[in-house]
Parts: structure tokens; sequence; C-alpha cells
């Protein structure tokens, strides 16, 4: 009975301990890497939304800061990583054409190529684009429709660059 009690406890041990590092978000961060600096990604692509490299930027801080354990850098000085990048391409064209050979569905597809750095380190994690997509129908409101398939594009691409720079913890 002592060698069946010893085991369950050595079991229960192992278990509980393993948990210690779990998290709910699915991002486990190494130690001593407690802050990102994201500076500002320009828009280079001639996309004429005026606020698009606004709205990558802020959905890219909100989900570091809110998915990870990981505060914001204010220079890349203070931090232990850097995400740095900028948006090189972007499209809205016609995706599918209806019977009369008008546009029935437009797709905005956005790239951006982005690096990702722990400062301890001389050599990027990675370096590489990213492309997120949205079809939209451009006869129903197209300037919102556009608008709107850029913000689930670079909800795409926000999230797996989030999950490329966590996968590799």
């Amino acid at each position: 009975m002592n060698k069946y009690l010893s085991i369950l406890l050595f079991t229960v041990l192992i278990t509980s301990t393993s948990c210690l590092r779990y998290s709910f978000t699915g991002a486990s961060i190494p130690a001593g890497v407690n802050t990102v600096y994201i500076p500002f990604f320009p828009d280079r692509s001639n996309s004429g939304l005026g606020d698009l490299s606004d709205r990558l930027n802020d959905a890219l801080v909100d989900r570091f800061i809110n998915q990870s354990k990981l505060r914001l850098a204010s220079s890349e000085e203070n931090a232990d990583a850097i995400l740095d990048g900028s948006i090189t391409s972007y499209s809205n064209r016609p995706f599918s054409i209806s019977g009369d050979e008008v546009a029935s569905q437009n797709q905005v597809r956005i790239t951006i190529t982005a690096s990702f750095l722990y400062t301890a380190n001389d050599k990027p994690e990675w370096s590489k684009p990213f492309t997120g997509s949205f079809n939209f129908d451009p006869t129903n409101d197209p300037i919102n429709g556009e608008q709107n398939a850029a913000s689930e594009a670079l909800k795409q691409i926000t999230n797996n660059i989030f999950n490329d720079a966590v996968s590799n913890w």
C-alpha cells in the first residue's frame, strides 16, 4: 500500500508542477523576456487608406500586450524583444464576376514584411512576409465594405504574426 501511495503522490506532484507554466492564451514566454518594442509599421504599399498603418500597429500592440504577459517598451534599448516591419502590398480587386460582367465580390489583400528579434540575439528569430485577405460585396456600400475587409485582413495578419512569435517560445 505504501508503494502505491508513493507512486500516487509522485504522479500528482509531477502533474501539478508541469502545469505551472501553462498560459490560457497559448503564449508561454521565455524567462527574461518581459517587454516588446513594436515601432510604427509604415505603409509602403500606396494603399490610399491613410489609417492602415495605425490600425495594424494598434492591433499588434493590443494582441501582444493583452494576450501575453509582455509589457510595451518605449524604445529598442528598453526591450527584450522587437517586432518590426512594414506594409508592402495592398490590393482591392474583383474576386468574382456576375453574369452581367460586374464584380459581385472584391478581395482586399494586404501583405506585410515583419521580423521578430530577441535583443539578446544578433539574428532575428524570423523575417518573412505575412498576407491576409477578405472578400466583400462592392455593390453594397463599397467604401465601408473595403474598410471592413481591410480590418479583417489585418486581423488575420496580426494573428499569424503573434502565433509565429510565440510558437517558438
